[in-house]
């Protein structure tokens, strides 16, 4: 089932920590043990094709590591994300975009170094459109023809309880359904090269 996310996304599948920190009791990882922990997010996204970057949050970042496997699952939760642009360098365009998170995004904690690296599959909706100030009906199905694959890995400084950034790459796919929006918003906004941040705040545990 998907779930509204951004983008992203992603982890916060450091709280594998934890154990390493003396935080979870060593005797409790030699059983099927996992820790949850939920940290606030905010963040942003740059979109390549348009030159434009788009404020994330605030959310929250929900993440499971399984203390036996190293395995992590996580859930972002997003508001929608409205960005502004101008289209052939002078017709001002606004968008809004909610992130749709295809299932659990999925990854690694790594306890020795206190590294996390995660990948989602999310969908990008156009919820709103408007082009010069006018608003152009994009319907209720306006999104990526497939999910973008979006993987995430903590970055320097990053601390487990204090939190930290996330950060990778990812490729925005073709739309479709979007009315008479649709053939530009394929001129406009698909391609690589687009990156995404997410700043953690500190780590709640449960």
């Amino acid at each position: 089932m998907r779930r509204p996310a951004m983008k992203t996304l992603v982890v916060a599948a450091a709280a594998g920590g934890l154990l390493s920190l003396g935080m979870v009791p060593a005797s409790a990882a030699s059983a099927d043990t996992t820790v949850t922990v939920t940290y606030p997010v905010t963040g942003s996204t740059h979109i390549k094709a348009i030159g434009s970057t788009v404020s994330l949050g605030p959310g929250t970042l929900t993440s499971t590591l399984d203390l036996n496997t190293s395995a992590v699952s996580a859930t972002l939760s997003l508001p929608a994300a409205t960005g502004s642009f101008k289209e052939l360098g002078f017709i001002p365009v606004t968008a809004t975009t909610q992130f749709i998170q295809d299932g659990t995004a999925t990854g690694t904690a790594d306890l020795s170094t206190n590294t996390v690296t995660v990948t989602s599959q999310t969908t990008l909706q156009i919820t709103k459109l408007s082009v010069a100030g006018l608003p152009i009906p994009v319907g209720r199905d306006c999104e990526t023809r497939t999910p973008a694959t979006i993987a995430v890995s903590s970055q320097a400084g990053f601390s487990v309880l204090g939190g930290g950034n996330l950060a990778g790459t990812y490729t925005i796919p073709t739309f479709s359904h979007c009315g008479l929006a649709t053939l530009l918003i394929n001129l406009t906004i698909p391609g690589s090269g687009n990156t995404i941040t997410l700043t953690l705040g500190a780590a709640t545990l449960g």
